[in-house]
């Protein structure tokens, strides 16, 4: 299933599809459709530090060629205040396309998991996979692959459309049929490799304890998540891009000497080959303990100057040096909890009211995924706005922590600006844009804060400056430096 993937992707930070994370667009699209996809949507919620950043002209200003301690901007770099541009025609065409295509994802999220349970097709499902694999467990299993097979090619066309045709229409893809296809096939094998052990494990939960199966089940994603952060750099993300050392030395020994700055301990920098696959620009952190890492696109790489690099990276440092990942995972699990709970506490009315139409009359029983699907997707839609609220917090003080770590500015709000227009960005999107599908902070506010953040210039106090070292001086928080080293 596509949007399982493309949500099991960014849990593991393997690159978002959709090219307006970080520009203040709904997380991934493929994220959009099922009430599963909804489930994995909560564990996507991780991503808090993709980081998407358009790009200025390749050309170096005369302040980038300085040494690598010299992180912070010169004084004859420019300085002033960066308008925010009006967006184009085309984004805005953009934007109102994708508004309209959200609402078709939701609809259809809830569509097909209510024609699977309404029409008896799940447990005629159920009834192959028991003659497939006799054991309930292989039972469980043989029945998560038939599922995601199914809603794989049910919901193809929509797939092809929305993360094909129309990132190739607007201009924001480079990727071919054939790679398309490839991830694709690849995606689904992976999907159907993690629902095949997640699945059964929540159906051992419902049937040990019908009653408290859902907070079991909340309390199992944690490990979940942590592990997936764990493995996913390594073991999913190689499968769909490559990834190796940064290519400009002189620019990796800027980041080096930046996250020494910042007191990190231990972390890898990466490049990814995603200029096969789209225009548009990404960063992200990935990874916990000894797979903790930061990877650039190239394509960020190709259009962003040194300055606004260092500031892409500064932002990311902030979300490993202020604890975003383990606060998202505690944040996502009571959603996870809660949209649990009331798949729970409403899946009895419905299986007595419908119980000779649906062919179960027990959640215990595997023919019920759809029900939970169905039922737990309508109560995460509805608190989504939390947890994107919450999100949106985090990339705001990622920002700040960028900004003090640099005292760079200018560099940061024309990032923004170049991000608005490579990404077809739209800076003031609505309020319900903002509250159901942004988990970053519209662009718009992130160039505004930019250019009107500048403590260290009016004698202000900056809010992480106790955080940083300073060049020249030892740390215990930072035994060792940053490399950029091969998977």
């Amino acid at each position: 299933m596509r949007a399982l993937l493309s949500c099991l992707r960014s849990l593991c930070n393997v690159g978002n599809a959709t090219p307006s994370v970080f520009a203040g667009c709904p997380v991934p699209s493929r994220c959009r459709s099922l009430g599963i996809g909804r489930l994995a949507l909560a564990f996507a919620l991780l991503t808090t530090a993709p980081l998407l950043v358009a790009a200025q002209e390749q050309a170096t200003p005369p302040a980038d060629a300085q040494t690598p301690a010299a992180v912070t901007a010169s004084p004859a770099a420019p300085q002033g205040p960066v308008a925010v541009p009006p967006a184009s025609a085309k984004a805005m065409a953009y934007y109102r396309s994708g508004n309209v295509l959200w609402v078709v994802d939701q609809v259809w999220g809830l569509i097909l998991p209510a024609l699977l349970l309404f029409t008896g097709f799940s447990a005629r499902m159920r009834d192959w996979a028991q003659r497939i694999g006799r054991r309930r467990g292989f039972a469980i299993t043989a029945y998560a692959v038939l599922l995601l097979v199914i809603m794989t090619v049910v919901t193809l066309p929509l797939s092809y459309y929305e993360e094909f045709v129309r990132q190739h229409a607007y201009g924001l893809s480079n990727q071919t049929l054939g790679k398309w296809v490839g991830d694709t096939v690849k995606g689904l094998l992976v999907s159907c490799v993690i629902l095949a052990i997640v699945l059964p494990g929540i159906y051992f939960f419902l049937r040990k304890s019908p009653k408290r199966w859902w907070l079991y089940t909340a309390a199992a994603a944690i490990p979940f998540m942590i592990l997936m952060q764990l493995l996913g750099p390594i073991w999913i993300a190689p499968l769909f891009n490559r990834f190796g050392p940064m290519k400009d030395k002189q620019l990796e020994a800027q980041i080096l000497a930046l996250a020494d700055r910042a007191g990190i301990e231990g972390g890898r920098v990466y490049e990814v080959d995603k200029s096969v696959d789209t225009k548009a620009v990404n960063a992200y952190v990935a990874g916990i303990g000894h797979t903790k890492r930061i990877v650039l696109w190239d394509t960020l790489l190709a259009k962003l100057n040194a300055r606004q690099v260092r500031f892409v990276m500064a932002h990311e440092m902030g979300h490993y040096v202020l604890g975003h990942v383990p606060k998202m995972i505690g944040l996502v699990s009571v959603l996870i909890l809660i949209a649990l709970y009331g798949a729970h506490r409403t899946a009895g009315a419905v299986m007595a009211r419908w119980r000779s139409r649906i062919g179960f009359s027990e959640l215990s029983d595997v023919a019920s995924a759809p029900l939970i699907m169905l039922l737990a997707g309508i109560f995460f839609l509805a608190i989504s706005p939390i947890g994107l609220a919450y999100s949106r917090h985090i990339e705001h003080e990622a920002d700040r922590f960028g900004l003090e770590l640099t005292h760079d500015n200018y560099a940061a709000a024309t990032a923004f600006v170049k991000l608005q227009t490579e990404n077809l960005g739209n800076p003031r999107p609505g309020w319900l844009f903002k509250l159901w599908r942004l988990s970053h902070p519209p662009l718009g506010e992130r160039i505004t804060f930019c250019n009107e953040y500048r403590p260290w210039e009016t004698g202000g106090q900056e809010r992480y400056r106790s955080l940083f070292r300073e060049p020249g001086t030892k740390s215990a928080r930072c035994p060792r430096p940053w490399r950029s080293r091969w998977m």
